[in-house]
């Protein structure tokens, strides 16, 4: 069993897990924002609390997005700065399928399409299946506007996510839902694990974010169009 260190700050929660022989260590707190202040001395509590030295870790495994510009910057920053510091290799974890693991833990089965507001009227969504013991991407992660990702994916077997409460009148009922997540962290130790058995590791400088979309916020133009 490897020992590896996991960190996302893709959405408002940071999470934080330790993958040790036996067993996960797993943290949340308040992302958004405070990530970038916070990540660091709560990763160093984190391993101070395990008994882990940083010489201890194997990689370092971080959610690539996608998610808000900030927090993925701040995690893909952070771990990379790690692994280079350590000369460890880095792993790179989809962000949604953390949803769809979660929502995996919760119950869900083995079929989730993952939507996650992505804010200014938008739905960060991906479609993933449990085969094999193993996550298989069906869609690709993609923004949506609400309207256009309710028809296109029907009625899914299984919705997980954010966007499933903030956009639920767009989204129609769903006869299986879980838009509140039970261990983000958790399920990024899971998909830490599972992506480092794979032998999924890359060099540091590859410790790079996902983008779906390339801007944050619309012009007062678009705002006014979208009353």
């Amino acid at each position: 069993m490897p020992v590896l260190l996991a960190l996302d700050s893709a959405t408002d929660t940071m999470a934080l897990a330790l993958v040790m022989p036996g067993r996960t260590a797993a943290f949340e707190a308040a992302g958004g924002a405070q990530a970038s202040a916070r990540m660091l001395p709560e990763i160093k509590a984190l391993l101070a609390g395990a008994g882990v030295q940083m010489d201890d870790l194997d990689a370092i495994a971080f959610g690539q997005g996608p998610g808000a510009f900030t927090g993925l910057r701040t995690a893909c920053a952070v771990a990379q700065g790690l692994a280079f510091g350590l000369d460890k290799p880095v792993l790179a974890v989809d962000s949604l399928m953390l949803v769809a693991e979660d929502a995996r833990a919760q119950g869900a089965g083995d079929d989730v399409w993952v939507a996650m507001d992505a804010r200014i009227g938008e739905i960060y969504a991906a479609h993933y299946r449990w085969a094999g013991g193993a996550w298989q991407v069906v869609e690709t992660p993609a923004l949506y506007r609400p309207e256009a990702l309710a028809a296109h994916w029907g009625v899914p077997a299984a919705a997980a996510g954010t966007a499933l409460t903030e956009y639920a009148a767009a989204l129609g009922t769903l006869p299986r839902a879980w838009p509140q997540a039970r261990s983000r962290a958790a399920a990024l130790g899971a998909l830490a694990l599972a992506a480092w058995q794979r032998s999924e590791t890359r060099d540091a400088a590859e410790a790079l974010p996902v983008y779906v979309r390339d801007k944050v916020a619309l012009t007062t133009a678009e705002r006014e169009q979208r009353v």
